[in-house]
C-alpha cells in the first residue's frame, strides 16, 4: 500500500509550482482558479516572489497547499492513494487530495487558517525551537515545569526520534531551551517562524478556524487520512472536522503517524509538494521503508 504525504509550512521556495503551471493543463487551470478563489495573484507570488515574500504565514500556507495539492491532482486517474497524511498545514492538503474537501473549499480554509494564525503571531511575542538528541519524555517534563512558572511552552511537533519542536512564548522557549541543553540536548535551534504554532497561544485562531470549518462541507475521503492529533486513520467527516480544529493547539504526532501507517500495511511513502523534509524524516523514523518524492 502507498501513502501520499504532504509537507507543512517551511518547505516553500521561490519559483515553486512554476514548472507544474507550464507543463500541465490541469495545473494551469487550478492555479488560475486559485487567483479567483483568493482574490489576489497568488501564482505570481509563488512563481516570481522572493524567499522573504513567501515567509509570511498568511502567504506561505496557501502557497504550500497549492503546490502540494496541484501536484497530485495533475496526475488525474493515476493518483490512487492507499492512505494520505500531512504534517500540520499538510493535513489540509492530504484531506483535499483524498476528496474530503473540494479544491476551492480546501484552499479557502487554508487561507482563513493562515490569516487567523498570522493575527495570533502579531499580537503576542512567541517562538519555536527544534530540540535535537533528547528523549520525548525529558522534553515534555521540562516544558511542563517551565509552563508551571507562568512561561508557556509545550512540545509541538514530534517529527522523528531525537527531533522535537517546542513552541510557546519567547520567554518560555528561551527558558526551556536553556534547561534542555543542560539536560543533555545535542542542540536547540530557534526556528525562523512567526509564531507559536501547535500551542495554547493559537487559541484565538482556533476559534476563527472552528467557525470556518463548521460552515464548510466535508465528504468521506476516498481513503483513510491519518490525522496529526491522534496519529490514527479517519474517514468520518465529523471526526475529521473535530481533529482539524484541535490540531491548531495540539502537537503534531508525526513519528507515531508514520509508525502506525507502517504497522497497518504501508510499504511505500511518496512526498507530494515542495521540498523533501518529510522524506528526510522518514529515514530517521524507519530506514527499511521505501520513501521518495513525487516525480
Amino acid at each position: 500500500m502507498i501513502a501520499y504525504i504532504f509537507p507543512g509550512q517551511g518547505s516553500q521556495f521561490p519559483g515553486m509550482g512554476k514548472d507544474l503551471y507550464e507543463n500541465s493543463p490541469i495545473a494551469k487551470e487550478l492555479f488560475d482558479q486559485a487567483d479567483d478563489i483568493l482574490g489576489f495573484g497568488i501564482k505570481k507570488l509563488m512563481f516570481e516572489g522572493t524567499a522573504e515574500d513567501l515567509m509570511q504565514t498568511k502567504v506561505t500556507q496557501p502557497c504550500v497547499f497549492l503546490h502540494s495539492v496541484i501536484s497530485v491532482l495533475s496526475l488525474g486517474e493515476n493518483f490512487n492513494p492507499g492512505v494520505t497524511a500531512g504534517h500540520s498545514l499538510g493535513e489540509f492538503s492530504a484531506l483535499t487530495a483524498a476528496g474530503a474537501l473540494t479544491f476551492a473549499d480546501g484552499l479557502t480554509l487554508v487561507s482563513k487558517r493562515a490569516a487567523a494564525m498570522q493575527k495570533c503571531c502579531e499580537t503576542q511575542k512567541s517562538a519555536m525551537a527544534a530540540v535535537l538528541g533528547l528523549e520525548d519524555e525529558v522534553i515534555e517534563k521540562v516544558c511542563a515545569e517551565v509552563t508551571a512558572t507562568g512561561k508557556t511552552v509545550v512540545a509541538a511537533n514530534f517529527n522523528c526520534p531525537g527531533q522535537i519542536v517546542i513552541s510557546g512564548t519567547e520567554e518560555g522557549v528561551d527558558e526551556a531551551s536553556k534547561q534542555l541543553e543542560a539536560a543533555g540536548a545535542k542542540r536547540v535551534v530557534k526556528l525562523q517562524v512567526s509564531g507559536a504554532f501547535h500551542s495554547p497561544l493559537m487559541d484565538p485562531a482556533k476559534v476563527e478556524l472552528e467557525a470556518a470549518i463548521a460552515a464548510t462541507k466535508f465528504s468521506a475521503p476516498k481513503c483513510p487520512v491519518y490525522q496529526n492529533v491522534d496519529a490514527m486513520p479517519h474517514t468520518d467527516p465529523e471526526e475529521i472536522k473535530a481533529n482539524l480544529i484541535s490540531q491548531l493547539t495540539s502537537p503534531v504526532r508525526w513519528t507515531k503517524s508514520i509508525q502506525n501507517m507502517i504497522s497497518n500495511g504501508v510499504a511505500e511513502f511518496v512526498e507530494c509538494g515542495p521540498g523533501n523534509v518529510l522524506t528526510g524524516l522518514m529515514r530517521k523514523i524507519d530506514r527499511g521503508v521505501k520513501a521518495g518524492h513525487l516525480a
